[in-house]
């Protein structure tokens, strides 16, 4: 096994001997990774599609290759503005006196970055922007379902960046497991909420600050107004997206009773526009592995053996029985209960559960009853409706009248909760996801302490000011200053 600890040693080294590291060095750096993707792009494509059995150029360029290069080259134009101080106020009178206090955002060190299979190059690039504009170094732990991607990470990281700047390092569970307890100056994985559990317990050996990125279930909400057609369409493309192993991916949907049908219909005739074809079609994205196939199976077939009336949108009618280089079609789940294994697991799949709900009290209680999502999803046109939903419901983040769109803009924060996910990068929040906010209080001449009566002897100053300070609190709440409640 690579010998992580020496990696992590020289990284350190590395990054104490430079301090401090000025804007320019970390704008070389997001530069340099930027290059790395854009100058190998045709490799990382051709690698994702192998690992994945079948994985469309087009897809990939767009969801690895173009959004890890706009993550990075936003950092690259942001970082000067990030970086600046940020003058704080103090309470009076302390600025009348002279003193003054600030915020700098100082880089923690080495980050360890744990990359999930289902988008391995934005997934691992995109944090990496936050990770260098804050001027840290990295680890990257890829995933083993991997390893066309992680070959070609490996053999060209070293033309972009020094060891101690940036390294890849892939394996099994048993690296993972060492890497997730490395003491880090920070943690992000993004994976699954069951294997989060072990990510937390081996960080907290090392008190290290772990970012979660994980998922759950997303629900879409067809609300009242909706347009079924322009509705439909967008939960199918995001459903049939990477044959919907996206972290955002809708995962099941409520209807009411009376726009059922008609639901059905507008996903049936959005996939048909979409993929006319799935088995050769080129532009649809097979399931990463037989294992994971098997369990997508499994869920189908417990929901149907528990009364759910399952509809397989298959265009052309092929023959899925057969090899087909793990390609699956759309399974919509209608009756789905929550007794079913569809409507208790992230899906990660193309497998959509299909609920009826009497009122948005119903949809929103039956939401509550989960987790909270990574996302939440609404369609409708009731303005009162819908901030409704937004008021009522938690999650990581929220696209009105659209799916997965919260996540592209580079500075909105991603991120989960609870269940989802901790933390949020993206743009400026992952900046200061990756940076500590170091407070600095500057003093003047003046004895500042004596005057406040905070120098012993306590006396008549020491009540002055404690008194002061009560009566200006109690004035802000809208009490009297000596009145007792």
């Amino acid at each position: 096994m690579t010998d992580l600890h020496a990696i992590l040693s020289a990284q350190r080294r590395a990054f104490t001997a430079a301090l401090p590291e000025p804007p320019a060095i970390r704008i070389d750096r997001l530069k340099r990774a930027a290059s790395m993707i854009r100058d190998n792009a045709k490799a990382f494509c051709a690698a994702l599609s192998e690992d994945f059995g079948h994985r469309s150029t087009e897809q990939s360029m767009l969801t690895d290759i173009a959004v890890s290069i706009g993550a990075l080259d936003h950092a690259a134009r942001h970082l000067r503005a990030w970086s600046k101080p940020e003058r704080r106020p103090l309470p009076f009178p302390l600025t009348l006196l002279g003193a003054r206090a600030h915020v700098e955002y100082q880089p923690k060190g080495v980050v360890g970055i744990i990359a999930p299979w289902n988008f391995p190059i934005n997934l691992i690039m995109t944090p990496m922007a936050g990770v260098f504009a804050a001027g840290n170094r990295a680890m990257v732990k890829t995933s083993e379902y991997t390893p066309a991607t992680n070959a070609v990470f490996e053999a060209v990281a070293g033309q972009y960046f020094a060891e101690d700047e940036l390294r890849f390092v892939s394996g099994g569970p048993e690296v993972g497991q060492a890497f997730a307890g490395l003491p880090f100056d920070h943690l992000i994985f993004t994976g699954a909420t069951g294997i989060a559990r072990h990510i937390l317990h081996a960080a907290a050996d090392n008190l290290v600050p772990v970012t979660l990125e994980l998922g759950g279930k997303s629900p879409v909400i067809v609300g009242r107004g909706a347009d079924i057609g322009r509705a439909t369409g967008r939960v199918a493309l995001g459903k049939m997206l990477n044959a919907g192993q996206v972290c955002l991916a809708p995962d099941y949907l409520f209807v009411r009773d009376a726009d059922e049908e008609a639901v059905v219909a507008g996903l049936k005739t959005a996939v048909i526009r979409m993929y006319p074809t799935l088995l050769d079609n080129p532009d649809y994205t097979s399931v990463i592995s037989d294992r994971h196939v098997a369990r997508l199976t499994g869920l189908v077939d417990d929901a149907r053996a528990k009364g759910a009336r399952v509809e397989v949108v298959n265009p052309a009618n092929e023959d899925f029985s057969t090899g087909n280089g793990r390609k699956m079609p759309l399974h919509l789940i209608r009756g789905a209960t929550d007794d079913m294994r569809v409507m208790q697991e992230e899906i990660f799949g193309p497998i959509l559960p299909i609920r009826r709900f009497e009122d948005m009290a119903d949809a929103i209680a039956q939401i509550r009853r989960r987790g909270h999502p990574l996302a939440l999803y609404y369609f409708g046109a009731d303005a009162q409706e819908q901030r409704h939903v937004i008021d009522r419901t938690i999650s990581g983040g929220v696209t009105i009248n659209d799916v997965l769109f919260h996540a592209l803009p580079d500075d909105l924060p991603f991120g989960g909760i609870g269940p989802s996910g901790t933390g949020a990068y993206h743009g400026r929040d992952g900046f200061r996801t990756f940076s500590h906010a170091r407070a600095i209080y500057s003093q003047p001449k003046l004895n500042i302490a004596k005057l406040a009566g905070m120098m012993p002897p306590y006396g008549l100053f020491a009540r002055l000011s404690a008194r002061q300070t009560i009566g200006r609190t109690r004035k802000r709440k809208g009490q009297a200053p000596g009145e007792d409640r």
